[in-house]
């Protein structure tokens, strides 16, 4: 596709063409109206803007065509940069290759954190770690582990930011001093949810944020369907950590699936309502993942064991009774039954786990392991 006329970056560098930044305005002008055919949203974002009008602006088809002939897309960027945002759109050089086999190839990447730090995560192999808001601690746990481990092999973690399973994930990757990727359901310069400020700021150090979306569009529960397919194609794998019947990890993983990425679950308790997404996915063939190490062996192959390097201590032999009693869910009284320890002694051992990074203290009193 030939370079448009209305820029003036260096050719080879992040820009974005008025016509794909016309068409990212369009979403926002037409985020109401999308939200009440979200069913249906990821075959809305494959048609072409007036289609896109005809099918859902109903009696405003008027006016939001004639917004349409008068954007202006100089003030688009500039509310942009305003922001700190930097843009590619899918005419660029610079776009992603990954995203390129979507149907609905986004118009245009709106980035926070650095254009530059994106394109070089973005072009990593990439581990996607998705699941329930609502999770579990050893769901938890499990996803924070898996991150903390592709991410010191230096792969890329990706996920959406939510809380639960998402906010675990980019946790673990920046615990490790590794990169992750935020795929927002709104524009990337703000957290979502507004809880998520602190890990949002961690995210921008050293990682970069990321959505189709613009300046100031108002978050709609289509954007959350439409945000999980840019995650599946941006992941070279898939991990579902915890979902329930008909989730939008679920969704996730199918789109990846489709996509021909390569699809992993974590087991979970079989009587746990958020192991159902996990155990069908396992059924269908996917990858059972207990460590990173079964990320990295599908991913980098036989030689990871050489590149995956733990940062952790290695877990001493009198902690391990404690730690393996804690891994098989007791509570703590039973834990430390199990172990042959008193209570001031397990109180001794459960403090210097958790020093060591073995274990982490949660809500309640309850303590899930670090694998």
């Amino acid at each position: 596709m030939s370079r448009p006329a209305d820029r003036g970056d260096p050719v080879g560098g992040p820009w974005a063409c008025a016509d794909c930044l016309r068409r990212s305005w369009l979403l926002g002008r037409l985020s109401g109206h999308l939200d009440m055919e979200r069913r249906h949203i990821l075959d809305l974002l494959e048609l072409a803007d007036e289609e896109l009008i005809a099918a859902v602006a109903g009696k405003e088809q008027t006016a939001v065509g004639r917004d349409r002939a008068t954007f202006d897309a100089e003030l688009y960027r500039a509310r942009c940069a305003s922001a700190g945002l930097e843009l590619t759109c899918r005419c660029a050089p610079a776009y992603p290759v990954a995203l390129r086999s979507l149907m609905a190839v986004p118009a245009v990447l709106h980035v926070a954190g650095g254009m530059a730090r994106f394109q070089e995560l973005a072009g990593r192999q990439s581990v996607a770690i998705v699941g329930a808001r609502r999770a579990s601690p050893y769901a938890l746990g499990a996803a924070h582990s898996v991150a903390r481990g592709v991410a010191v092999a230096g792969l890329t973690v990706i996920s959406g930011m939510a809380t639960g399973v998402d906010t675990a994930a980019h946790a673990g990757a920046l615990d490790a001093g590794g990169g992750t990727i935020a795929v927002l359901a709104c524009a990337p310069e703000r957290p979502y949810p507004r809880a998520g400020r602190s890990l949002h700021h961690r995210i921008l150090t050293t990682g970069a944020s990321v959505s189709e979306l613009g300046v100031g569009v108002p978050v709609r529960r289509w954007m959350f369907p439409a945000r999980n397919r840019i995650i599946a194609a941006l992941g070279s794998m898939t991990v579902v950590t915890a979902a329930r019947q008909g989730s939008g990890a679920l969704l996730t993983a199918l789109m990846a699936g489709q996509l021909g990425r390569a699809l992993g679950a974590v087991p979970g308790q079989i009587t746990a309502p958020l192991s159902w997404g996990p155990h069908q996915l396992l059924r269908g063939g996917a990858h059972l993942i207990a460590e990173a190490g079964d990320v990295l062996d599908v991913l980098c192959g036989a030689d990871r064991h050489a590149t995956a390097v733990s940062d952790r201590p290695v877990l001493e032999p009198r902690l391990k009774p404690l730690f393996d009693a804690l891994a098989d869910g007791y509570d703590l009284p039973e834990a430390f039954d199990q172990a042959g320890l008193d209570a001031g002694r397990g109180l001794a051992t459960l403090a210097a786990l958790e020093l060591a990074g073995h274990v982490r203290r949660q809500p309640g009193g309850r303590f899930s392991i670090i694998q």
